[in-house]
């Protein structure tokens, strides 16, 4: 469309304004280094004059130096401060030169590349952190009190609320040693091979990811027991736990995945087209974000299968349409059903069976598919409209009211 069009053609100006200025600033950079290589060609010169006369002197001096065993007093002062001088001349022009490249864009963008590196590894040791504290004092601890003479837990539940977090923890403990290797090489940081590294093992996350919810239902109905319950405060009451709840801990790892992928993506902004990494992190970035989108749609098909057949149970006869899986929940609420009248007559109600004397209070759930109406009674369960309580919206056409009154 045009204003894609537009959009596109935005985007490409600001780019074309980004090159115009990179350009100049590599120009007034060339314009600075040629005078700086046209200031050291007169150096040279100078300096190599400078020699020539020396030579020419000390040929000179030969005969009498031969005669005399001690150098001249005068000789050796003289030549102690062309020395110094020397030595004071250099370290002005290399001072100069490192304060030039202190000074340049690409020194400021490798400080906050580094700075975004050291960032991550305290991350990541934080994130090691909460991990150990997650299966040393809860997940350990209740396999024990799974296996005593009462249990306040299954071994069942304990693999549901926490499925693979310990293997998770055993991968990110050797993700962070590897990191700790990198950072004692510095400056020099090679990151790209551990990411190889990383990448095949992190499926382990979609199943975490995708049984996180059930973990948390799991472990609620868990609380339920006054064992459990009082059990567990205990944890928590641990120092390690700094007040955290285990709710707190169990989603965690639902972040990991993202974080990684804000950190390449930062860790690329600051990396130059032509660095030796830039092709890896790049490979890197598009795997996560490959994960994190596959990861992101198992969440959201498991979420409605539940959410779909949680409505199904609330409903007394049971409603068949909402085991398709392809049926997707938008909404609910509470309608009102009023009897239409029509020439000081009460017209027939299209919906159920409505005495047409008073309103009724509807139940409504919208899908993608069908339309939903039901009735509550007084002990508050669903029960569908005999007649008109499942209707299809496949072949349904919207009609828009356009007159405000």
């Amino acid at each position: 469309s045009y204003s894609d069009i537009l959009i596109e053609r935005e985007v490409l100006m600001q780019k074309y304004i980004h090159l115009v200025q990179i350009v100049e600033t590599e120009k007034i950079a060339a314009n600075q280094l040629r005078h700086q290589l046209e200031d050291q060609d007169t150096e040279i010169e100078r300096l190599k004059s400078e020699i020539i006369a020396l030579n020419k002197t000390k040929e000179r001096m030969r005969p009498y130096q031969g005669n005399q065993e001690d150098e001249d007093p005068d000789i050796k002062k003289i030549k102690k401060v062309q020395s110094f001088m020397r030595g004071w001349l250099c370290r002005r022009k290399w001072k100069t030169i490192v304060q030039d490249y202190i000074c340049s864009p690409h020194a400021e963008s490798m400080r906050k590349r580094n700075q975004i590196v050291f960032n991550m590894v305290e991350a990541e040791s934080e994130y090691v952190h909460q991990l150990y504290v997650l299966v040393n004092c809860f997940l350990r601890p209740l396999r024990m009190a799974a296996s005593s003479k009462k249990p306040p837990i299954s071994h069942d539940d304990v693999s549901s609320i926490f499925l693979n977090s310990e293997t998770i923890m055993f991968l990110h403990e050797i993700f962070h040693q590897g990191l700790k290797a990198r950072i004692a090489n510095w400056p020099t940081l090679i990151l790209a091979d551990l990411f190889d590294i990383l990448l095949p093992m992190l499926n382990i996350y979609q199943e975490f990811v995708r049984n996180h919810q059930y973990s948390l239902q799991v472990l609620a109905n868990c609380k339920q027991n006054r064992d459990f319950d009082k059990l567990l405060k205990q944890y928590e009451a641990n120092p390690a736990c700094e007040g955290r709840m285990l709710e707190t801990f169990l989603t965690y790892p639902m972040f990991q995945i993202p974080r990684y992928i804000i950190t390449l993506h930062e860790l690329l902004a600051h990396t130059p087209h032509e660095h030796v990494e830039r092709k890896s992190l790049e490979f890197a970035k598009s795997k996560l974000e490959e994960l994190s989108r596959v990861m992101h749609d198992e969440v959201s098909d498991t979420e409605n299968i539940r959410k779909n057949l949680a409505i199904e149970r609330m409903i007394v006869e049971g409603c068949d349409i909402l085991l398709d899986t392809s049926q997707t929940f938008i909404r609910q609420g509470s309608l009102i059903q009023v009897p239409s009248v029509e020439r000081g007559k009460l017209s027939k109600v299209r919906l159920g069976s409505l005495s047409l004397k008073k309103e009724g209070e509807r139940q409504c759930f919208l899908f993608t598919k069908h339309f939903l109406i039901c009735t509550r009674s007084s002990g508050g369960k669903l029960h569908l409209l005999k007649t008109g309580g499942v209707l299809s919206l496949i072949e349904c056409t919207l009609i828009e009211e356009t007159d405000a009154s």
